[in-house]
């Protein structure tokens, strides 16, 4: 009789994994900024779900709480990056890796100014508007409460807006970054 449940839980987490993977990796792509890492912090998160499968598909949003691996799993790799940054720096000195006057999609842009925001700013605003999921399920996703969803949203769309000047308006970033997270799904 075991085995009958065992071979359950196995059928209903490989149908998750079909449903989520893909959106999955493209949370971890939007958050890390590396696409290398995408695939492997999206599977080594449907390996923690497994492990704990049985807790994972008896809670109410199974989604959200994998949302919530992905980005706890994003945010030790750029930690992670951040010190080895450091540790780099020591020894040798920085350069400026900006092109003058680069001629790049806005895309690439958005991108790129996502990846100057905070963790939690730039996981609320990828969240809500390239996942377009509402306050509540992203609040499940990272922990916290709607309040600093809202907050850590609209700080982090200002954000976006100042680093990327006048030419963005709010519903130009908004289409970009879902833009971005649709062509990154077109990519895989």
């Amino acid at each position: 009789m075991g085995t009958v449940v065992d071979d359950a839980a196995s059928e209903e987490f490989h149908a998750f994994f079909e449903r989520h993977y893909a959106e999955l990796s493209r949370l971890a792509l939007l958050l890390t900024g590396e696409p290398d890492a995408a695939d492997d912090l999206a599977a080594d998160a449907l390996l923690a779900l497994w492990d704990r499968w049985d807790r994972v598909r008896a809670a109410d949003h199974p989604a959200a709480y994998a949302r919530g691996v992905v980005a706890n799993l994003a945010r030790s790799r750029i930690r992670s990056a951040v010190r080895e940054r450091r540790r780099v720096a020591l020894f040798w000195s920085p350069r400026d890796e900006r092109a003058e006057d680069p001629d790049v999609p806005g895309v690439v842009d958005v991108q790129a100014a996502l990846r100057r925001l905070p963790f939690r700013k730039r996981a609320c605003v990828v969240l809500r508007h390239a996942f377009d999921l509402s306050e509540k399920d992203t609040a499940l996703a990272l922990g916290v409460s709607v309040g600093t969803v809202k907050s850590q949203t609209s700080k982090g769309m200002a954000e976006l807006q100042r680093l990327l000047g006048d030419r963005e308006s709010a519903r130009t970033v908004h289409a970009v970054v879902a833009g971005g997270a649709r062509a990154a799904e077109g990519n895989r």
